[in-house]
């Protein structure tokens, strides 16, 4: 599907000329240390970290030695020659740092979920182009295994066309402690591997989003959750309807007490696709016969997501991850939750 995207004139000869800043380090997954890491090795230039917390400033001083560090955003914005800022930040705060970042003409990566709400994407995008920098979302899952597998099977036509895409992810438990497990900072319930599932279903469906209807279940773990009434939802399920008739569902739940297989299922008209972590099946009917054949996923290639952005800001490449494309997941999540609030299907704006 073909999307209207602002096209940015190169600004570096070379890629080392790309001097990047991270905005948070440590905290989950070691990300501030990944991501400048996997940039060093697109050819570009780790040169600052803004952090409140001294003790993980010290970590990324000894794996990073010569970095700078900061303690606020402003400081790192006016006294570094920081040229690409990467946002390692709760949910909430992605729209805040990324127009302060962009209106300072630095171009922009945010970790995903781009934003929360389709007004705070609109006003990124608006911003990245009154300056003429970049904004992009890390992605990274786009390169996959799994999906590149399944985009393989589905476009060999073994699976017949495409009916419905199924996501889900589920566990019974009280959700967590930390941020994400905070309705106001992360979104929802739906927004942490939500967006994930979303970004695979919109690159397996090449259609434009007609309408998405969203259902909601909250309160039975929140008496139980350092949030209490701002904890997430104890599930969250959202339908989408695209306009070449296919239709995607998306369920993540603290409630499954007999958790389902697999995180995504494409169905088609000669078979299904299914998929998880690790591993993936296909099941195809021939006649009477049914021929399952089930196999490991290959590895991802998360590399290409910076080698891109790279290429974008010295050789003009076209962006993979455009703000536009970034904009669609989170469209999405923003309809189902104002629907499940509003009990009715709403129209896409951005389709």
């Amino acid at each position: 599907m073909a999307l209207a995207i602002h096209v940015m004139k190169p600004r570096f000869s070379h890629a080392n000329e790309i001097k990047v800043g991270v905005i948070g380090y440590g905290g989950a997954f070691n990300m501030g240390r990944m991501h400048l890491q996997d940039m060093q090795k697109a050819g570009m230039t780790p040169r600052a970290v803004a952090e409140p917390d001294a003790a993980r400033v010290a970590v990324a001083a000894q794996e990073f030695p010569g970095i700078q560090t900061y303690a606020r955003v402003d400081e790192m914005l006016a006294k570094s020659d920081v040229n690409l800022v990467v946002l390692i930040t709760p949910h909430n705060t992605h729209a805040p740092l990324a127009l302060q970042c962009l209106n300072a003409g630095r171009h922009v990566v945010c970790e995903k979920p781009f934003a929360i709400t389709t007004e705070e994407c609109d006003a990124m995008i608006a911003a990245a182009k009154k300056a003429n920098v970049m904004v992009s979302t890390f992605h990274n899952r786009h390169w996959d295994g799994s999906i590149l597998k399944a985009l393989e099977v589905i476009r060999s036509g073994m699976i017949g066309d495409v009916v419905r895409v199924e996501g889900h992810m589920g566990q019974w438990g009280k959700p967590g402690d930390w941020w994400r497990s905070s309705k106001s900072i992360s979104g929802g319930v739906l927004y942490d591997w939500g967006v994930h599932v979303l970004e695979y279903t919109l690159q397996i469906v090449n259609a434009e989003i007609s309408e998405v209807t969203g259902f909601a279940k909250r309160g039975f773990w929140a008496a139980q959750s350092k949030w209490g009434a701002d904890t997430v939802e104890d599930e969250g399920f959202a339908v989408v309807r695209f306009k070449n008739g296919v239709w995607a569902t998306l369920c993540v739940t603290n409630l499954d007490a007999n958790p389902k297989r697999g995180m995504v299922e494409v169905t088609g008209t000669k078979g299904s696709f299914w998929w998880d972590y690790d591993n993936h099946e296909i099941t195809v009917r021939d006649g009477d016969a049914t021929i399952v054949t089930k196999g490991r996923n290959p590895p991802v290639q998360w590399e290409k997501y910076y080698a891109n952005i790279a290429a974008h800001l010295t050789q003009g490449e076209p962006l993979v991850i455009t703000p536009e494309w970034s904009r669609r997941p989170i469209h999405i999540l923003d309809l189902a939750d104002r629907s499940a609030r509003e009990g009715r299907s709403l129209a896409a704006k951005y389709s």
